[in-house]
């Protein structure tokens, strides 16, 4: 498949060697002529038996992929255009796709404000549940898709399904388990998974402002809360802004949940306080992620896919029917 890349950072990077690594003709295009310069040198070298980084070797041959000097350039003869811009960026290479007729999709972590921008163009919304603190082309990684959970919107009424069968089948050949789901159904989810957590991670690194001896404490536990609190103040900005109102909802419940603890901590025996309220939280999270799962198979449905989605299960497989898995307490799964 033709598929172009719009924006190399480290998920349209990541997704331009990926797809390259499969077998798929890609050409790339990234605002910064620093990133196409070293995106094209990478390409260079991407078939040298010992290149320094041994992450670069299974690429393929050289010449996979190739990187354009403009946004019109890159999408001449694409079957598929990926936008992997942030979402302040989108309305203006949407101007530059102009006339174009293929498929295009998108990387973005909200998905609400970019299904009403491109309405009326051929479109399906797209989100990789894969990333790092680090950002930029010199991050990106060939296998970050590997087993990740790629989100593909399903809109009732507007999505075409044989495009979203043909993002299926693209992305699920390259290792991405693909799930199925609304816009308003993804960044509700998201303001509970990876946008507020973004946010309590911001405030706990507060914690190591003027305070040495923290810093010199912290292990494990700040380490794994903290962790994206080092992303691009940027990009965290943008998709908590741009799902502001979810994130709010979600956020004044993490809020009320905090003050509970605090007020029990404020009381005459905070231990037997606390216990009961911790045990449910301790219980899902060690379920998670579901340890016993089993095989899924759905036509190309949009009211049986969207099921499937929301009942916690994927698509590993997309031919003239869909494989995949769903979690086995799933009971009414299909």
């Amino acid at each position: 498949m033709k598929v172009a890349v719009i924006g190399l950072g480290l998920i349209g990077g990541s997704l331009l060697r990926a797809l390259a690594a499969h077998g798929h003709h890609v050409t790339g295009f990234d605002l910064a002529p620093q990133t196409r310069q070293a995106a094209t040198a990478l390409a260079r070298a991407a078939d040298v038996p010992q290149f320094a980084d041994p992450s670069i070797r299974p690429i393929g041959i050289k010449g996979a992929w190739h990187v354009a000097g403009t946004v019109p350039a890159a999408v001449e003869d694409a079957d598929v255009v990926v936008l992997a811009v942030p979402l302040p960026a989108l309305p203006g290479v949407r101007a530059e796709l102009a006339g174009f007729p293929g498929l295009i999709t998108d990387v973005t972590s909200v998905k609400g404000p970019v299904r009403d921008l491109m309405a009326g163009d051929r479109f399906v919304g797209g989100h990789p549940m894969a990333g790092k603190e680090s950002s930029g082309f010199l991050d990106s990684d060939p296998h970050l898709f590997d087993d990740c959970a790629w989100v593909l919107c399903l809109e009732p009424g507007t999505t075409d399904l044989a495009d979203w069968h043909t993002l299926a089948r693209l992305y699920t050949s390259i290792g991405a388990r693909v799930v199925p789901a609304t816009a308003d159904d993804h960044d509700r989810a998201v303001a509970r998974i990876s946008h507020v957590p973004h946010l309590l991670a911001a405030a706990l690194s507060n914690l190591l402002d003027g305070n040495p001896l923290a810093g010199a404490l912290a292990a494990g536990s700040f380490r794994d809360g903290s962790r994206v609190a080092a992303t691009r103040a940027e990009l965290i900005a943008a998709m908590c802004g741009g799902n502001a109102p979810a994130v709010r909802d979600v956020l004044d419940d993490v809020l009320a949940e905090l003050t509970g603890y605090g007020t029990v901590l404020r009381s005459d025996n905070p231990v037997a306080g606390l216990t009961p309220l911790l045990r449910r939280p301790g219980e899902l999270r060690r379920a998670w992620p579901a340890a016993a799962v089993v095989p899924a198979e759905v036509d190309l449905d949009l009211d049986a896919l969207l099921a499937l989605g929301r009942a916690g299960g994927w698509v590993t497989r997309a031919e003239d029917r869909l494989f995949g898995l769903r979690p086995e307490t799933d009971r009414n799964g299909s």
